[in-house]
């Protein structure tokens, strides 16, 4: 439980925040946060694991950010967690979410106003279904029920997020001034613009995968040391 909650500290908490149940608070009593966390509802046609990977993939190729951790949420959405070195005023990383929000899924639904989240793994007691940080290419297995049928190996959650790297402070600024230049160039009348595509070119190690087959996923598990145990969530 160590080295999982040394990560959670290390990439999302606020200073002197500790693991304390199952829900955080995104926003610190001074007004300043340093995760972002994205909801990606359910969707047809598993709609919601193609958006969430345009947009971490674009998070990555286009504003030049760190690969954000990917989470199940125990049967609601899927979630994106980005993590800042350090912390930002609220406003700030909601302007972020903003020009976010319009530059690349704006059809999906997006909450400004939350302040508080659970933090994997935790159960979901309306659907008793886990809360899980899960491999990015597992998105095909879970997006039915995006949850796990029992409580993920905390060696593994761990593992998950000992690779990732936080947004340093000139990574942010520079991906929000991309991000304004995106919004000031748009026409107004115009719809979204097109997600990027994954389909063409060789995929970067960190780019999530839409179509990964459960062999990859268990070949990109072993290469990091971890012993897969989430097949029990596949439907037989």
């Amino acid at each position: 439980m160590q080295n999982l909650t040394s990560e959670l500290q290390r990439l999302y908490l606020l200073p002197g925040q500790q693991v304390d149940g199952q829900a955080v608070n995104l926003v610190g009593a001074d007004g300043v946060t340093r995760a972002l966390v994205i909801d990606f509802h359910q969707a047809p046609e598993e709609l919601h694991w193609a958006r969430l990977c345009d947009v971490a993939n674009a998070l990555q190729t286009e504003l030049g950010l760190p690969a954000p951790a990917v989470s199940v949420s125990g049967g609601e959405c899927y979630r994106l967690w980005l993590s800042l070195a350090r912390p930002i005023p609220e406003a700030q990383a909601k302007q972020f979410l903003a020009l976010l929000h319009k530059a690349y899924f704006e059809d999906e639904q997006i909450d400004f106003g939350r302040s508080r989240v659970d933090l994997p793994p935790a159960l979901n007691h309306a659907t008793g279904l886990w809360a899980a940080f899960i491999n990015p290419s597992m998105g095909g297995a879970l997006a039915e029920d995006l949850g796990l049928e029992m409580a993920p190996p905390e060696a593994a959650q761990a593992a998950f997020l000992e690779r990732l790297e936080s947004i340093t402070e000139e990574e942010f600024a520079q991906a929000l001034a991309t991000l304004r230049r995106k919004h000031d160039a748009a026409p107004a009348a115009v719809q979204a613009p097109a997600m990027p595509s994954t389909a063409s070119g060789v995929e970067p190690q960190d780019l999530l995968l839409r179509d990964a087959t459960l062999e990859d996923i268990v070949r990109h598990l072993h290469a990091l040391g971890i012993e897969p145990t989430f097949r029990h969530v596949l439907k037989h």
